[in-house]
């Protein structure tokens, strides 16, 4: 008998496929959400080749989309902003894939390096800049898909107007 536990398992536990769960299709949970963005962070080869890069307003692209959800691709040069703004009834997670991104709230600003993840729930407000010299690209998901972004006015981004996801 074992001291530390009276549970011993015979043959091999993965032959009983019933006890398994099965793959989910779709991500459902904020865990499932951010492995995803994490996923597709580690393939650049999902998302590398599109990326483009414009002076007069920020690029984005809808990567993919599934049951409830969206998967956009942005990228920021220099001195870009999504201005101070909130996602109406989707939380979401905004990972930065290259470069650096800063994000401001009321409570502080933070920097976001390559690899660096941002959970936010319904509601959150925040500005996202390119405050660095090298264009960044970033990988926002939101759930449920985004249909709502209004901007909030501040002193700092009051003549921000670029309504795009972030």
């Amino acid at each position: 008998m074992n001291s530390d536990s009276d549970l011993q398992i015979a043959g091999d536990i993965l032959e009983v496929l019933h006890l398994l769960q099965p793959a989910r299709e779709h991500p459902s949970t904020v865990a499932d959400f951010v492995g995803l963005a994490r996923s597709l962070a580690a393939d650049p080869a999902q998302w590398e080749p599109l990326v483009q890069y414009d002076a007069t307003s920020r690029w984005y692209h809808r990567l993919r989309t599934g049951p409830g959800y969206e998967v956009w691709l942005l990228s920021w040069v220099p001195g870009q902003r999504s201005g101070l703004h909130d996602h109406g009834a989707s939380s979401g997670v905004l990972t930065v894939l290259q470069g650096e991104l800063t994000e401001r709230t009321e409570r502080g600003t933070r920097r976001l390096d390559t690899g660096s993840q941002r959970v936010f729930a319904p509601g959150y407000v925040h500005e996202v800049v390119n405050d660095s010299l090298e264009p960044a690209v970033s990988l926002h998901i939101y759930y449920p898909g985004l249909t709502d972004m209004p901007m909030h006015a501040s002193q700092s981004t009051a003549a921000a107007t670029d309504v795009v996801p972030a």
